[in-house]
């Protein structure tokens, strides 16, 4: 896994000026979390998480107590489709998956399958703006969807000081700025949808070291935002603890 230090001498500008300024965070509670949960998407809806977990025989969509980590309903995906982010859009779940360029509508009570589309290149994650999906395919790109046909609209090229930002991965909406984590890095990217610029790095290299994850894949993955609540939560791939942290003034 990149290292904090090291994604900030790649991302260095040349000038204190420019410099993308960096936030620990600030644990405020910890939860459990389903440690065989190889978390894809995360979100909060309705007073409760809804997470979508990847690998091929481990991939499912879920709804999960907060308090208790308890698994309150789901559905898997078969084998060998590899599950990836998923956000809501009205009385909908949407999902995708990784390399299968299909993804899927599901009724959001009862997780029934309403439908499918189809899409070109990866599928990462998810997230709505209330207007439209964004969604990531591990490159330096957003794409903006319609959220009733799923054809794109636009792009948005993701910089982190005049740089190509790579392998953005699981996005939130929050509060008027994509967060999104950055695949096989322990820093969340705070991302101006308007500019695509990398505004703000979150580190989450204190929770990484505390959870010690033993799998160099298990990284942090997971970022749900209860707007109500203004509560931002974080996890990452099969880990057993999901952490309540302190949104960083902007």
């Amino acid at each position: 896994m990149l290292g904090f230090a090291a994604l900030a001498l790649l991302f260095a500008a040349p000038g204190a000026a420019q410099t993308i300024p960096i936030t620990p965070a600030e644990v405020i509670a910890r939860f459990p979390h389903d440690p065989r949960a190889f978390t894809e998407g995360l979100l909060w809806h309705d007073g409760a998480l809804y997470e979508a977990t990847g690998e091929p025989g481990r991939s499912s969509i879920r709804k999960v107590d907060l308090k208790t980590g308890k698994v309150l309903q789901k559905v898997e995906i078969p084998p060998p489709t590899f599950g990836e982010g998923i956000a809501i859009w009205k009385d909908q779940i949407v999902s995708l998956t990784w390399k299968q360029h299909i993804g899927w509508r599901w009724d959001l009570k009862t997780f029934r399958q309403l439908g499918e589309f189809h899409y070109p290149g990866e599928g990462w994650a998810l997230t709505s703006d209330g207007t439209h999906l964004l969604m990531t395919d591990g490159t330096d790109q957003i794409r903006v969807l319609d959220p009733e046909t799923m054809k794109e609209v636009r792009r948005i090229s993701v910089t982190a000081a005049g740089r190509p930002l790579k392998n953005v991965n699981e996005l939130e909406w929050v509060d008027g700025e994509i967060l999104a984590n950055v695949w096989m890095t322990n820093v969340i990217a705070r991302i101006d949808l308007a500019t695509g610029k990398v505004t703000g790095w979150i580190d989450l290299s204190a929770l990484t070291a505390e959870i010690n994850p033993g799998d160099p894949d298990d990284v942090p993955n997971g970022i749900a935002w209860d707007a109500k609540g203004k509560r931002l939560f974080v996890t990452g791939k099969d880990w057993p603890t999901l952490f309540e942290i302190k949104l960083p003034a902007k």
